[in-house]
């Protein structure tokens, strides 16, 4: 039996020439972009994709051009956070253009090329069991096709939201060797910070890439009533796992169910509710992460 290395050519399919001219066009694409971030967490229900929105929103509003791609295939929900759910991506001149929010931030998503909410995403298999064995390579694809296709412009910041697990972030890596730097989100509690940590040890120890610090996400609830900011989850030990993994600690956004009704209705939090102590913790972190960044040295965008 041959082996892959027995095989002289292709067949003529020419993959490792169509694989090297996407990766041109990809680098290509994003010369234009000042800094490329990671938003991750490594476990789902953390809130990752609302802080991921906020702080772009934070970001806009400071005057900086920014966009989101939404990294998660299967669980896309940025479209639906945007209000852009409804909205289709246009076939540009050369790629697609990607939707823009109210407040004017770029957003591209599988969630716009889908025929409706309820559509979940199929890949092209004889039946969906056989599909099992090409969903990671195909998923890795659509990622490269996300960065690769969308006509972004001159961004300032491209916030790339990752789905959960530890193995999703070697992958945006393979495709972004200079990633500019990883956001990291968890919960103040001692189950996330377990699953969490794995997630911060991929990206300092393993793929050594820059990260900017951990964020924890509803860290309290301010009492409607009397304006007193409780502990949603007590007994946190966030900032020492930051001091645990030499990472910065960014600070705590505190529950607000306006943040999450924002979310579901597609508005902006940051636009409405600018004064509330989660959008004031919001602002911090994108200060933080634009002084983290801007003490690089990057590429500048375009004019």
């Amino acid at each position: 039996m041959k082996t892959y290395h027995d095989i002289p050519h292709d067949g003529g399919s020419n993959v490792a020439g169509q694989v090297t001219d996407q990766t041109n066009r990809l680098q290509a694409r994003l010369a234009t972009v000042r800094h490329t971030v990671a938003v991750m967490s490594g476990k789902g229900g953390v809130g990752k994709s609302s802080v991921t929105v906020n702080l772009a929103a934070a970001l806009v509003q400071e005057g900086h051009a920014v966009g989101i791609m939404d990294a998660d295939i299967n669980g896309a929900s940025i479209a639906r956070m945007t209000g852009l759910r409804n909205t289709s991506s246009e076939r540009g001149a050369t790629g697609y253009r990607p939707a823009e929010d109210a407040l004017g931030i770029r957003v591209m998503s599988i969630d716009l090329f889908l025929p409706d909410a309820t559509a979940p995403v199929l890949w092209d298999a004889p039946t969906q069991h056989d599909a099992i064995a090409w969903r990671g390579l195909m998923e890795k694809n659509a990622l490269r096709e996300f960065l690769s296709d969308t006509e972004w412009g001159a961004l300032d910041y491209l916030l790339i939201d990752l789905p959960p697990g530890t193995d999703k972030l070697p992958n945006l890596v393979d495709l972004l060797p200079r990633l500019s730097g990883t956001l990291v989100i968890t919960l103040p509690t001692a189950v996330s910070h377990f699953v969490v940590g794995k997630s911060v040890t991929m990206a300092k120890t393993l793929l050594q890439t820059p990260v900017i610090g951990l964020v924890e996400n509803m860290s309290g609830f301010v009492c409607a009533h009397c304006g007193q900011e409780e502990a949603l989850f007590p007994g946190s030990r966030t900032e020492q796992m930051a001091r645990d993994f030499e990472i910065p600690f960014l600070g705590a956004i505190p529950f607000d169910p306006r943040m999450a009704l924002s979310a579901d209705a597609g508005v902006p939090f940051m636009d409405r509710y600018h004064e509330t102590p989660a959008a004031q913790a919001v602002r911090r972190l994108a200060a933080e992460v634009s002084r983290f960044l801007n003490q690089k040295v990057s590429v500048p965008a375009n004019p």
